[in-house]
């Protein structure tokens, strides 16, 4: 979730249900060396309660003066990232790098934990490739040394983020009847009925959701209700959406300014209105827009157009939208 799970979207995501947050993960070399971007991440706010600041590297004296670092940010608890698959964190020995060291992984574990009188969890994955699947044992080393919870993401390093995720050993770990701390589950989880299934049937104690709530923050208040009644919330309606997409970029304006916020909103337009017909041409006019104000309106022209009556042979070109809208496109 780098560059996504950011104060802005995590507003959006506690707005629709989210418990518990973490923030995006932060490099320990970076924030003991006062890099600007590792060091705004350390920005959290009241409401986004409970949070955990997650930190990734290889060293463990970084890591455990990161640590102190986050700890002074004054979050409910700090979490360790072992999960992590991108070759640019592995090839420094971050993330899911250390599950070649499980020795290593133990030690600055402990380290890290006798730093900080913060609870301390840990996320990480089945093993590096299907010959290391040796998450059973890492759980009770790392419940062993101290840590409070722990998420597993049910695929090893090689596996990237291809094929199912398998969480066999997920509820293997849980029902363990050695383990004590909390086990959450993580992977593939993007409906309701999936979330009832995986915990029904591997006693999970929680679920992280990552990807799926990307463009689609309800996804939490939604299995949460279905969890609750057994029935479906209504779907967001292109009015949700437009308010979703509107707070996000509000609260990214608050939080970086105009420049950044407007360019680094642009990914998550197609994520929001993903799915919308006859979209292409707002779609393009979100993304080229640099004017805070001009974007406002588009916003709003989007929630007050009914997309499914367009014809779908003028689908995608501006001749679909209306003279007003065409003004506020070619403004």
């Amino acid at each position: 979730m780098e560059d996504v799970s950011d104060p802005p979207f995590r507003y959006v995501c506690k707005k629709n249900g989210a418990d518990l947050m973490y923030t995006e993960f932060i490099s320990s070399e970076g924030l003991i060396r006062d890099a600007a971007k590792s060091v705004q991440k350390l920005d959290i706010f009241e409401y986004e309660r409970p949070i955990g600041i997650q930190l990734f590297g290889g060293e463990p004296d970084s890591m455990v003066e990161a640590a102190k670092i986050a700890a002074a940010a004054n979050p409910d608890l700090i979490d360790i990232n072992y999960g992590c698959p991108v070759k640019k964190v592995v090839c420094k020995g971050g993330g899911a790098a250390i599950l070649q060291d499980i020795p290593k992984m133990v030690s600055m574990t402990k380290a890290i934990v006798d730093s900080t009188h913060l609870p301390v969890t840990v996320k990480t994955r089945l093993g590096w490739d299907d010959r290391t699947k040796n998450i059973e044992e890492v759980a009770e080393r790392l419940q062993d040394i101290g840590i409070k919870a722990l998420t597993i993401h049910g695929r090893t390093r090689v596996q990237l983020y291809k094929g199912d995720a398998d969480w066999t050993l997920i509820g293997k770990i849980k029902n363990n009847p050695r383990i004590q701390i909390p086990i959450f589950g993580n992977g593939d989880i993007d409906t309701p009925e999936k979330a009832l299934e995986y915990k029904n049937r591997y006693g999970i104690d929680g679920i992280m959701i990552g990807r799926a709530s990307i463009g689609h923050p309800w996804i939490f208040n939604e299995i949460k209700h279905y969890l609750q009644t057994g029935t479906h919330l209504a779907p967001p309606t292109l009015s949700d959406r437009v308010e979703a997409c509107l707070i996000h970029f509000e609260k990214s304006l608050e939080w970086k300014g105009p420049v950044i916020a407007v360019n680094e909103m642009k990914r998550h337009y197609a994520n929001y209105f993903k799915g919308i017909p006859n979209f292409k041409a707002y779609r393009t006019a979100l993304v080229t827009s640099n004017d805070v104000n001009q974007i406002r309106e588009l916003l709003e022209i989007i929630r007050n157009t009914d997309f499914y009556n367009m014809s779908s042979e003028l689908s995608g070109h501006h001749d679909t939208i209306p003279y007003r809208e065409q003004e506020v496109l070619n403004s």
